[in-house]
């Protein structure tokens, strides 16, 4: 007898339960943990700049609130942060996730191949899907096989992260603009961990590397270091905005932004922009943490970033540790498949300019004991499989 489509769908959920939390769990669940209480480290979020509480957030939102009917500030907060950007011309759309799918929903279709860095975020896969555009990962930052890629199938679309969600590690960009222009492709950059956290005044990292001129297309999700609920596109091409504006399906068919959430984002900017000490005091954080966990032996790349990552191998491995390290008032992120290729799981740090030198040094004791007691590196799985379409980290966006 062929089952309903209910019953398969409570198949999946079953399988779900018992292969996933059950098995591959040990009956815990990834997403629930204890409470934090009130002298935790919290180090699973992404407000880099610890502005989401700000004050004046609150305050232009509440404005916006109480302020007599009239227009949103949509555009106006487009252009701004297009300015901020160092591009000619921006348009919103309701999350980062919308504005990767609406991007390459645009500018790639079936005949335009998306070559996409086995690690982007899975928002970048799915918008090549929206495409139908034919889809080939490349190894990881390693320009030399994408170019060999684009050598088989042709000139398209690149489309990268800036900085990694799921380690910390960062794209070389100024590689990548060679490879586009050598081939006739067409560079997109997510800025979404790097908005507010790199270049003059939190403009990004392809700004901080003097690319803006060669990098025609930006995205950024604003729920990272501007703490709401919007992402932004940014285009060298002023004419394009009004072709996405009716023909990417994410903008057209869900509402914009609201007015008092464009208010939160305009004062989160402004704030992002003036206050450089929080910048300065986030390097400082992520040079310490980096440089410490370097030296215990754990496999933290060379170059600091607000994002950093201990390897926990087997999905439950990685609960383990996140669970040991929350008993000793650290709070990190576990990070699991399809956040995560199979048995390559990771405990990750969203380190934050709010952390006091006394909780940088909580952190690095607890990571010693991590240490001690699980090693810095998981077994070796019995068998790996390699998984490329299953990568994307940090899908929230």
């Amino acid at each position: 007898m062929i089952p309903t489509v209910a019953e398969q769908v409570q198949f999946r959920v079953d399988r779900f339960q018992y292969g996933r939390v059950v098995g591959e769990w040990g009956g815990r669940h990834i997403a629930h943990r204890g409470t934090p209480g009130a002298d935790a480290v919290r180090l699973d979020g992404t407000d880099y700049l610890r502005i989401a509480d700000d004050e004046r957030i609150a305050h232009a939102i509440c404005a916006s609130v109480t302020a007599a009917p009239g227009g949103s500030g949509e555009s106006a907060l487009a252009r701004a942060l297009a300015d901020h950007m160092r591009a000619p011309a921006g348009v919103l759309c309701q999350s980062g996730w919308q504005a990767n799918i609406g991007l390459l929903q645009t500018v790639a279709d079936p005949r335009t191949p998306v070559y996409i860095d086995s690690l982007a975020n899975m928002s970048l896969w799915e918008g090549a899907k929206a495409a139908g555009a034919p889809l080939h990962p490349f190894r990881h930052n390693f320009p030399g096989h994408l170019r060999e890629e684009i050598r088989t199938y042709g000139p398209g679309v690149i489309a990268v992260d800036a900085m990694y969600g799921a380690t910390g590690s960062r794209s070389p960009l100024a590689q990548l603009c060679d490879v586009a222009e050598q081939t006739g492709s067409l560079l997109v950059v997510d800025e979404s961990h790097t908005l507010g956290t790199d270049g003059p005044l939190g403009a990004g990292a392809v700004v901080a590397l003097g690319l803006a001129e060669r990098v025609p297309f930006r995205t950024a999700s604003l729920s990272k270091t501007l703490g709401g609920r919007a992402g932004i596109v940014c285009v060298n091409g002023v004419d394009f905005v009004d072709y996405f504006t009716v023909e990417a399906y994410p903008r057209v068919f869900s509402t914009p932004p609201l007015r008092h959430e464009i208010a939160g984002l305009a004062a989160a900017l402004e704030i992002v922009r003036a206050d450089d000490w929080r910048r300065e005091r986030l390097r400082q954080i992520a040079t310490r943490v980096r440089d410490a966990l370097s030296s215990m032996g754990f496999d933290v790349g060379a170059v600091a970033a607000p994002l950093v990552a201990l390897p926990g191998g087997p999905d439950q491995r990685a609960l383990a540790i996140r669970d040991f390290l929350a008993e000793r008032g650290i709070f990190a992120k576990a990070l699991c498949p399809p956040m995560t290729p199979r048995h390559r799981t990771l405990v990750r740090f969203a380190l934050h300019a709010g952390l006091s030198d006394i909780d940088v040094e909580r952190v690095v004791l607890a990571c010693e004991q991590v240490r001690d007691t699980f090693g810095t590196l998981p077994p070796a799985p019995v068998a790996a499989r390699p998984d490329v379409s299953a990568t994307a980290a940090d899908t929230g966006r």
